[in-house]
């Protein structure tokens, strides 16, 4: 099955959720939806689901318009973020009961509940009720009984997000592999650009109702089309500086300035904002009052530290550069105090270019991701 959205709209009271977007889903694919909490991610699964109908624009099944179907017309199974089970039912029963519904004989019923557990890893678990197994089983129940419908279109609305870190990351690792064994469309939407990555498959980043960029998962990750997307295939949040490139220098408006160097090589003289990813920031020891000059074609920012946020293995710290906000990831523990004064570097070769409206600028380069 292919699912494309032509330029489909969804407005509710006068207030328009869904902004002209326009899709195309393979057979097979697994597609992320990544986007901020009320960016459009829930609304646009409803469109493809047949929940809600498109204000204008269509929704066509190979080829076919379904726009105005019905979800009960439609080939489609969806998981959502609360995991619902029926408490009294086993779990062999939960994930059956889609398959009672549709009248299928015994034997189909008993074949394809145990292909879901197994694919699931709940063979030992059949006979048990939900409320007797962990959030990550009963989670694994609830996909299983999306699974077994062999439904063309599967959406999973962030169902990891209620579960513990532990829980995420073995689900995480195991959802390609399920995925893979199907030829369905499944589209998976995520607060969370690690878990984008993680997934792999394509990606589709949204922002406040609108479609930004839409390809390979690393690539819109490493060649981000616009500042909208490079922001929110970021986390931590991307550093942005203010930049004016005149002549044979580049002058950052929170200070320094270095010999035209990386992706400002193939722009014209203008002004323009950096995007830094925080783990492509360096910081070092500040001494005196001022930073040390840029050399090496390096930037060099005084900063001043407000918060170090100590993971075990990595230290986010917050600092500040004049009125400009940055954020670092670095490795290992930096127990830097509020206040300290630090260095900042900036490397020309691993930013993200954008023009002053907000688009790419220049050639991407393969360091800044």
């Amino acid at each position: 099955m292919t699912l494309e959205l032509e330029k489909v709209s969804r407005a509710v009271a006068g207030v328009t959720h869904i902004h002209d977007v326009s899709l195309r889903l393979e057979r097979g694919s697994l597609n992320v939806l990544l986007g901020a909490t009320l960016a459009g991610k829930t609304s646009l699964m409803r469109l493809m689901a047949g929940l809600d109908a498109p204000t204008s624009g269509r929704v066509l099944v190979d080829g076919k318009d379904v726009t105005g179907f019905t979800v009960k017309k439609r080939s489609v199974a969806m998981v959502y973020q609360q995991f619902i089970n029926y408490p009294a039912l086993t779990v062999y029963e939960n994930i059956a009961s889609p398959l009672r519904v549709a009248g299928l004989p015994r034997s189909e019923i008993e074949a394809r509940v145990a292909e879901a557990a197994r694919l699931l890893k709940l063979t030992p678990y059949l006979q048990r009720r939900p409320l007797e197994m962990s959030g990550g089983q009963q989670q694994r129940c609830a996909i299983a009984r999306a699974l077994v419908k062999r439904a063309d279109l599967v959406l999973l609305d962030e169902p990891l997000a209620n579960l513990d870190y532990k829980l995420r990351e073995e689900l995480r690792e195991e959802l390609p592999r399920i995925f893979a064994s199907t030829g369905a469309v499944f589209v998976y939407a995520t607060t969370e650009p690690m878990e984008a990555l993680l997934l792999g498959g394509s990606t589709a980043t949204l922002r406040e109702g609108r479609l930004t960029q839409f390809g390979p998962t690393a690539e819109v990750y490493r060649r981000p089309g616009d500042l909208a997307t490079a922001r929110v295939f970021s986390d931590p949040p991307l550093n942005t500086l203010q930049a004016t490139k005149s002549g044979g220098t580049v002058r950052l408006q929170a200070g320094g300035s270095i010999p035209v160097a990386g992706a400002f090589a193939s722009v014209p003289d203008g002004s323009y904002t950096i995007g830094v990813r925080a783990h492509h920031l360096q910081v070092e020891a500040g001494e005196g009052h001022e930073a040390a000059p840029s050399i090496n074609g390096v930037f060099r920012l005084r900063a001043s530290v407000t918060v170090a946020e100590i993971t075990g293995s990595e230290t986010y710290l917050h600092m500040e550069a004049g009125e400009t906000p940055l954020i670092a990831l670095l490795p290992g523990i930096r127990g830097l105090e509020p206040g300290t004064a630090v260095d900042v570097l900036v490397d020309p070769g691993q930013i993200l270019l954008f023009d002053s409206a907000g688009a790419r600028a220049g050639r991407a380069l393969d360091a800044a991701a």
